[in-house]
């Protein structure tokens, strides 16, 4: 069983409720009183210590890994060795300018409205709970950064398939400095989601204001009971990504060999276990016989290049859906209608419809498996996007171009140059929505001068 964080100190687990939440608001006070020049200095000064050869925390995790994790230990170093990375005086600077506005954090900011009346406008912390995913560490320390810009109050609740990154973080905030008003802000705890009697307990609106939810329908289902006037539900839940490829491609192989050199890491990076990744990939080969062997010759290229990425990048699944195994092993029987490259011992593969449609599981592609579907024209890609499309790789730039508002429109959620589907820079609006200006609370002070 793992220890708990709460506020500067570690303890044993379990922990109650009781002991998690903040029961006086008014003890954020020193938090929002913190200059945002501080904030920026001390995560700057813990992104210096969480490398994996002066930490402990963070080697111990890793250590661990295996008996939790989806991330093989090749991939889990690699985004361990990314945390510094996000903790830099740059990056906060950044993500604070482009999500929230740090002037609206660090006091009231002053506007003189068209009526006559002086709006203070200020973006205050909150007391919330983030539940986060485990697909990859760097949401546990996003959540933590994030947290801290805004100055609020987290209790962070560890997903069971990275029970220790979080913990790890906070216990190299509680050694840099314990007292520190972010470090006093924030506790880490595992609970199993879904125990009403814990979260009953938990989820009241004099304790909690706002709660962050990463996951599927299971892990926001566990919330939604709780919601209620007073208490906001921020989700950021699981989508899916698609990849759009044009006429361009073909037009060289060296085209074609960079194509295929993109596609690959968009599928493969964390071994397809993020929303980011591609899964279903429409190429404009043509749906003519030519068409479909162009499409072909790119499934190969792709698949190639898939088995060859470095491990720092991808890896063979650490675990192979059996059902996903036995849906290959099906389409081999009809390759009129599907060629499957690879898939032979759970390396991965590339599904090449010899029709223009996805293979009916296409929602459940993963451990680097994707489905190349060959369309005439990039626009009959259209009716396949929808509100559940995250991000979408699109070759060539012109491309991109063409057709974002169209994509967007149809519910598209990010647009990004084909190979860079999985490094978003955290800045950024996610899933469509702001959620740092989200997890805010925005008070308006107004003067309203009368004449007389």
């Amino acid at each position: 069983m793992t220890p708990a964080f709460i506020r500067g100190a570690v303890v044993p687990e379990p922990v109650e409720p009781d002991a998690l939440v903040l029961r006086d608001p008014g003890a954020l006070a020193d938090l929002q009183a913190l200059p945002f020049d501080r904030i920026v200095e001390f995560l700057a000064a813990l992104g210096e210590r969480l490398t994996l050869t002066a930490n402990d925390h963070l080697r111990e995790a890793l250590a661990h890994c295996d008996e939790h994790a989806d991330l093989t230990p090749p991939l889990m170093r690699a985004s361990f060795e990314q945390l510094p990375s996000l903790f830099t005086r740059e990056s906060v600077r950044e993500i604070a300018a482009l999500t929230i506005g740090a002037e609206f954090a660090d006091g009231w900011v002053e506007r003189r409205l068209s009526d006559g009346r002086t709006a203070a406008v200020r973006a205050m912390g909150a007391r919330a709970v983030h539940i986060i995913a485990g697909n990859s560490p760097l949401i546990a320390a996003l959540s933590i950064i994030r947290n801290a810009i805004v100055r609020s109050d987290a209790i962070v609740k560890a997903p069971s398939n990275d029970p220790l990154t979080a913990l790890a973080i906070a216990r190299t905030m509680g050694e840099l400095d314990p007292s520190h008003p972010i470090t006093k802000h924030l506790s880490v705890a595992y609970w199993k989601g879904g125990d009403v009697a814990f979260e009953e307990r938990l989820y009241r609106p004099q304790y909690i204001e706002k709660i962050v939810a990463w996951g599927g329908l299971a892990s926001v289902s566990h919330v939604v009971r709780y919601i209620q006037p007073g208490l906001e539900l921020i989700t950021l839940d699981p989508k899916r990504s698609a990849t759009i490829i044009g006429a361009e491609a073909f037009e060289s192989d060296a085209a074609l060999r960079e194509v295929a050199q993109r596609v690959a890491t968009d599928v493969g990076a964390l071994n397809q276990l993020g929303c980011v990744n591609a899964r279903v990939v429409y190429v404009a080969s043509g749906t003519d016989a030519e068409g479909v062997t162009r499409a072909n010759e790119l499934g190969e290229r792709i698949y190639s290049q898939l088995v060859s990425l470095p491990e720092t990048v991808s890896t063979p699944a650490k675990h192979f859906d059996p059902e996903l195994r036995a849906n290959l092993d099906a389409l081999k029987t009809a390759p009129d209608f599907y060629r499957v490259i690879g898939g032979v011992n759970g390396e991965g593969a590339v599904i090449v419809s010899q029709l223009d449609e996805p293979v009916e599981f296409h929602r459940s592609l993963s451990g680097r498996v994707a489905n190349l579907v060959p369309v005439d024209d990039p626009r009959d890609v259209l009716p396949a996007i929808n509100a559940y499309t995250q991000t979408i790789g699109i070759y060539p730039e012109s491309l991109k171009r063409e057709l974002r508002e169209d994509l967007a429109l149809h519910g598209a959620q990010r647009l990004v140059s084909l190979g860079h589907a999985a490094d978003p820079n955290v800045a950024l609006p996610q899933d469509a929505i702001e959620p740092v200006r989200r997890m805010a609370r925005w008070i308006v002070d107004e003067t309203v001068t009368t004449g007389g």
